[in-house]
């Protein structure tokens, strides 16, 4: 994993691998490259690493096997590390558009930022034929497009936060 991280292979390669799979024009060429990142392998293992082993042997002791040790007392303990992770892949996926641009020749499966993008970057306008007066200034219409295109993160964020408190808190010991 974490040559992963020192090592990324280039853009051409990717493509071609995606290519290759039969994975051009479809959804999946955004979702399976990217499903497994290598940080946040490394952030899940350091987090349950730093869980208590005592809890892990006081289960055993009441006699819990492997499966019940992880349903009862392991995953109530990750919800901080899982609402983390879920919110790196939902941003990550949220303001990724350079694959979309490379994999997606179909313009109308092109996710939100490819297409606020196409408005802000190349100018595009958008045109009401049934308008009265003039549009308004084209810089308007681009911020205004860009604030849009934040707000889902910004309503997410207030309900992981709790979360990340948690997940600082999760490894703290009373003395």
């Amino acid at each position: 994993m974490l040559a992963t991280l020192l090592f990324a292979p280039g853009i051409i390669p990717n493509y071609l691998v995606i290519q290759q799979v039969g994975l051009l024009d479809s959804y999946w060429s955004l979702i399976l490259p990217v499903a497994v990142n290598g940080f946040n392998v490394i952030v899940m293992r350091a987090f349950f690493m730093g869980l208590p082993r005592e809890l892990m042997e006081a289960a055993r002791i009441d006699g819990a096997g492997e499966i019940a040790t992880l349903r009862l007392i392991v995953m109530p303990l990750s919800k901080a590390v899982f609402a983390v992770i879920g919110l790196f892949y939902a941003v990550s996926y949220w303001n990724a558009f350079f694959n979309a641009l490379l994999y997606l020749n179909d313009a109308t499966m092109w996710p939100l930022q490819l297409v606020v993008r196409s408005y802000v970057i190349q100018n595009a306008t958008l045109s009401d034929p049934l308008a009265t007066t003039a549009p308004p200034p084209t810089e308007s219409i681009q911020m205004a497009i860009l604030v849009l295109s934040i707000v889902p993160i910004l309503l997410v964020y207030p309900f992981l936060q709790r979360h990340f408190a948690k997940g600082v808190l999760t490894g703290a010991v009373k003395s």
